[in-house]
């Protein structure tokens, strides 16, 4: 059942704790990796190499595991300090459902942004001028996608993908918690496979705002909110208001058969 009150959308003094603080700065932290890593994929193959994922499977591959392969490290290690989030799609999702107050996701989300500049900046260090790019900015193939409205749609379903493994496995207290960070990593890896000729693939906003702040690359920026979080709405509802509503002692489905 959904736990939203008015409990849920205020901070108390002890949100304001250690722990809420160790928490955002978590998130930060593996923002600034992912985006680093992720990003930097990008740059590597597009910038360096000189290899369009568009138009070569392997530069295509290299980008998803590295994305994929990403996410399940940096989950793993955040899980137990801040969830393991590590996406503003992902956090409010959390909040709609009433497992996150909606001030403390806020406060996930600047920590989120934050690293996501952190990493960007870094990576423009890291590479000679004009090698760089749009630092691994998401953007739009128009020539794939009839407009944008179609490009809102592929976010919004590879997000829901997303989010709708994270509920089964790391929040279901019935999922395969143990091998949350793998499932995790393994469903953003095949939507990039699916969303890089099409969108980028962002399924999150901190990801695509990182470079394009520090890049000033903007085109379609609004694209990559829109789409995660209308996906990540609607994988959370749905997973706690149909999945997750099952009672613990539900009989397993399907019965295992009787052997005579």
């Amino acid at each position: 059942m959904l736990q939203l009150s008015r409990r849920t959308l205020g901070l108390t003094a002890e949100d304001m704790g250690v722990g809420t603080w160790r928490a955002v700065a978590a998130e930060l932290v593996a923002l600034a990796l992912f985006v680093f890593g992720g990003a930097g994929t990008v740059v590597a193959v597009t910038g360096v190499l000189g290899i369009s994922p568009a138009q070569d499977a392997a530069a295509l591959v290299a980008i998803a595991l590295a994305h994929g392969l990403l996410i399940a490290l940096l989950v793993a290690a955040t899980g137990s300090i801040s969830g393991g989030h590590i996406n503003p799609a992902v956090t409010l999702a959390m909040v709609v459902t009433g497992r996150l107050k909606a001030a403390i996701g806020a406060l996930y989300v600047v920590g989120q942004l934050a690293g996501a500049v952190l990493g960007a900046f870094l990576l423009k260090v890291a590479f000679q001028d004009g090698i760089e790019g749009n630092l691994g900015a998401h953007a739009l193939n128009l020539g794939a996608l009839p407009n944008e409205a179609a490009a809102v749609l592929v976010e919004a379903v590879l997000t829901f993908a997303l989010v709708f493994t994270v509920f089964a496995t790391a929040v279901d207290k019935r999922g395969p918690a143990t091998i949350a960070p793998l499932v995790i990593g393994f469903v953003i890896l095949a939507d990039h496979l699916v969303g890089v000729p099409l969108t980028g693939a962002s399924m999150n906003p901190a990801r695509s705002f990182g470079p394009a702040a520090v890049a000033n690359f903007w085109d379609d920026h609004w694209v990559y909110w829109a789409g995660p979080f209308i996906g990540a709405v609607v994988a959370g509802l749905l997973y706690s208001l149909v999945f997750m509503a099952r009672p613990i002692d539900e009989p397993r489905w399907p019965p295992e058969p009787q052997i005579p």
